[in-house]
């Protein structure tokens, strides 16, 4: 009996020594009475605490604070470089780490182009650039705490990817290679979802309780957070709205499905027509997204025209979500982002012919500032938060 009212105090203690620390990081500086009040917690358990708290170098003292009558209270801070997070955006194409404090600034990033996408070759580009990031990270008590990453495919509860179509992967455990490697705990995400955690945590949703996210890169994938929480499905393959079928007698995608709306509203689409229509000079066929940013920036009727059609086809599969969902806000997000002075225009256009005018009460289109950063900073959210939990 004694052995089990110890242990219940210890869980007890833990609870709340998490909710003090959780106080502190969401609103410092804070004096004592300051948390005991917040908490409800007496002020001799929030000073006994608060102790542990610094002694573990999770927060430190400040100066002194206002008074409100009598001495000025010592103020309480979170210390948010005990410890740096990693997190990975695996993109079709490219690479993106970045090195985050506790709070979600980036300290450091590292971008790399990828031309395959086999899983050996991506395998060690992985560990070249976690390597650096480890490497690159200043001294702190806690050292790198987590690593995150976040794949375009579907990934089960314990890190395994299931399918990447456009990666050509299929039940890669990757996790598993990752902890063994690193030894550091390791979480793997869909990288729609870490984008929408990514916006709703430090973008375009952070004022949003029912938030969509449309990562638009080769491929698209959603990322939804419902009631403000991130939304998984139930068995965390939620959001696979790039595979439903805007076409029924379309072409075929890598999925297996016909007429996917990723086929169509993708960056995968846009380079696709771009080189069916040979718009790009005979001389520079390295036929890209930033080569037809460029050339509609110069004003090619060609390559604007493009880009409106994106926006066409992104409207019609948005409109779906958005009768789905009923959302207060959809964010498009990932590279595609970055074409909003050509896409908006049509897809605005496309929604406005198709909405239904009750759905349009409060609802707000937006294109993150984040572009493939969302999803970085998502899972790199997703390991820091992990640790301070623990």
């Amino acid at each position: 009996m004694k052995g089990e009212r110890t242990w219940n105090q210890h869980v007890v203690k833990k609870e709340n020594k998490s909710l003090v620390l959780k106080t502190i990081i969401q609103s410092s500086p804070l004096s004592r009475a300051e948390i005991a009040n917040i908490t409800g917690l007496n002020k001799g358990t929030v000073s006994s605490l608060v102790h542990d708290l610094i002694e573990e170098k999770f927060i430190f003292e400040s100066g002194p604070g206002t008074s409100s009558g009598g001495r000025r209270p010592v103020m309480l801070l979170f210390n948010e470089t005990a410890g740096y997070s990693i997190g990975i955006n695996i993109g079709v194409n490219y690479l993106l780490g970045i090195l985050t404090d506790l709070n979600g600034d980036i300290c450091l990033e590292k971008q790399m182009k990828m031309d395959v996408q086999s899983f050996p070759i991506i395998k060690d580009q992985l560990f070249s650039m976690i390597r650096e990031l480890i490497e690159a990270a200043p001294k702190s008590p806690y050292g790198v705490v987590g690593i995150g990453i976040g794949v375009p495919g579907t990934v089960s509860k314990d890190g395994k990817v299931l399918l990447a179509p456009n990666l050509n992967w299929k039940n890669i455990d990757l996790q598993s290679v990752l902890e063994e490697k690193y030894n550091i705990p390791i979480i793997i995400e869909n990288e729609a979802n870490a984008g929408a955690y990514g916006e709703k945590k430090f973008g375009a949703g952070k004022e949003s309780e029912h938030l969509i996210y449309v990562s638009v890169g080769i491929g698209i994938g959603v990322g939804m957070i419902l009631n403000g929480k991130l939304y998984k499905g139930n068995n965390g393959f939620s959001g696979e709205l790039g595979h439903m079928s805007i076409n029924v007698s379309g072409d075929l995608c890598r999925c297996g499905n016909e007429g996917c709306w990723e086929l169509y509203a993708s960056e995968q689409a846009l380079i696709q027509q771009a080189k069916k229509l040979n718009i790009l000079p005979v001389d520079d066929q390295d036929v890209s997204l930033e080569s037809l940013m460029e050339l509609a920036e110069k004003g090619n009727k060609d390559a604007i025209h493009l880009f409106e059609r994106i926006g066409n086809y992104l409207g019609v599969g948005v409109n779906n979500i958005v009768n789905i969902f009923n959302p207060q806000e959809v964010v498009i997000g990932n590279r595609m982002a970055s074409t909003e002075k050509w896409i908006e225009a049509s897809l605005t256009k496309q929604l406005a012919e198709r909405i239904q005018s009750f759905q349009e009460q409060g609802l707000q289109i937006k294109f993150s500032k984040l572009s493939s950063y969302a999803a970085a900073l998502g899972v790199a959210a997703f390991s820091s938060e992990n640790f301070l939990q623990k």
